[in-house]
């Protein structure tokens, strides 16, 4: 007697199916008289099962494919875009038309209408567009379902020649494994408390929750390094305002800074307004690195090729730069990264927080670990007060300010980055114990930074613009 087992493994990623079928059966034996000895005790075996219907499982396993190249997340970001900036745009609408109510027939009631009925049609544009979507969602929802359900009851079917229960115990295992992973998970994102920023009054840092927001950049997936936020101090009418940079040139050089009036018309590449720092790449002024920050109107950023730090106005187009010490490292001496990549160009990182600004770095003299230092923003700008820490820069990925206290971040794999460390300016405290993980949407974070007006973390991750919301307790 000779028993043949064959497991076939049929994936379809639309709501996480996964199909598993185990075919056993039975193949008789026919031995010819020449091989039967006189003293072999020789019995037929008779299988009285119908044939495994192998045409059937091909088929689900045919539409299993279908279904996962008809419905990617590609598509649903797509709506997710159209659905932002829709809310995005109603907002500004209010916002302008709250304007017109204050103007009350006066010289810019005028501008202010015209304003609104450019808004009110890009609006109109938005609703076609999603109204186009949505319904080309709602045919392929009907048929991804009617697929779906098709394959379920051949599943079945098919089941029914699993005699031995193997998929049963398949599934107990599977239940099993996953009860142990939801506990490791479940010790990851339960963390000791963080540090208590005592000069904000925001709690506890416990959790870092979204994305929020997730969208290739206007200028598509070609440039995986570049930065983006908002003006953490704006003037007066830019509060809307969003500002980005790319690094254009060798994915280390940017030489001009791309603003857009709202963060719809930046996830849908409208209107976007150049202020060039320099007519070319790279010249003494050129940005290096993906860290940069803007506060109150200018960008501040590591100059080409020094260790000198940038600081470029964009209402006079002027730039104005100071040194920091001659040992700092710089061109990739000390960039952050992980085990599968260095961040190159990223020695120094810039970061903003409800108190300021401050620049992060690394000298020989301090043996390569992190140096936060305070940077005053007067023309030009000056250092202030400088911090310590043990904390060596190459090991981790990005850092970022919150309430003075500096937090760190590391790899752990593709899906997932955690905040491990933090120091506290005001007590001088460090902690290495923190085990807060960032939900990733791609492999790398090239840019983070946290923008206290909403508390959100701006992410540049290969090519694609993230938000994620802080939650304090």
């Amino acid at each position: 007697m000779s028993v043949f087992i064959k497991y076939s493994y049929i994936y379809c990623h639309f709501y996480g199916v996964i199909l598993l079928v185990c075919w056993i059966y039975l193949c008789p034996v026919i031995l010819s008289p020449q091989s039967v000895r006189a003293k072999d005790c020789v019995c037929e075996l008779q299988n009285s099962d119908p044939a495994f219907p192998e045409n059937k499982l091909n088929n689900v396993e045919f539409n299993a494919i279908q279904c996962t190249r008809n419905i990617t997340s590609e598509k649903m970001t797509d709506l997710d875009r159209l659905l932002l900036g829709l809310k995005q745009r109603m907002k500004q609408l209010e916002d302008n038309v709250v304007e017109l109510e204050k103007e009350n027939g006066k010289l810019y009631a005028a501008m202010s209408l015209r304003i609104i009925e450019l808004e009110y049609a890009e609006i109109q544009d938005l609703v076609n567009k999603l109204n186009r979507t949505t319904n080309d969602y709602y045919h392929l929802n009907v048929q991804a379902a009617a697929q779906l359900e098709d394959m379920k009851n051949t599943m079945v079917e098919l089941l029914k020649f699993d005699k031995m229960q193997v998929i049963k115990k398949n599934r107990e295992n599977q239940i099993k494994k996953n009860l142990e992973q939801y506990k490791e998970e479940l010790k990851a994102s339960s963390p000791p408390p963080t540090v208590s920023p005592g000069r904000c009054g925001l709690g506890q840092l416990v959790n870092v929750a979204g994305p929020r927001i997730t969208s290739p950049t206007p200028y598509g997936t070609s440039y995986p390094y570049g930065a983006w936020g908002r003006d953490v101090k704006p003037a007066p009418g830019d509060e809307n305002k969003y500002w980005l940079v790319v690094l254009t040139s060798s994915n280390v050089y940017g030489y001009y800074v791309r603003q857009y009036s709202t963060l719809s018309t930046l996830l849908l590449g409208l209107g976007p307004i150049d202020t060039y720092i320099a007519s070319s790449n790279p010249t003494t002024n050129t940005i290096q690195g993906s860290n940069m920050v803007m506060y109150a109107n200018a960008l501040y950023y590591n100059c080409y090729n020094t260790y000198y730090v940038c600081q470029f106005n964009l209402s006079t187009r002027s730039v104005s730069t100071v040194a920091l010490p001659s040992d700092t490292g710089y061109n990739s001496k000390f960039p952050f990264g992980h085990l599968g990549t260095t961040y190159s160009y990223t020695d120094m990182d810039f970061a903003t927080d409800e108190l300021g600004i401050y620049v992060i770095y690394a000298t020989t003299s301090n043996f390569g670990n992190v140096i936060i230092t305070k940077v005053e923003t007067s023309n030009p700008p000056v250092f202030k007060k400088t911090w310590f820490t043990s904390l060596l820069k190459t090991s981790v990925t990005n850092t970022f300010m919150v309430c003075g206290v500096l937090y760190a971040t590391r790899y752990l794999d593709k899906d997932t980055e955690q905040i491990f460390y933090s120091y506290d300016t005001k007590t001088k405290k460090e902690r290495y114990d923190l085990k807060i993980n960032i939900k990733k949407m791609k492999t790398n974070i090239e840019y983070l930074n946290y923008d206290p007006r909403d508390r959100f973390l701006y992410v540049y991750s290969d090519a694609y613009i993230v938000t994620y919301e802080l939650v304090f307790q």
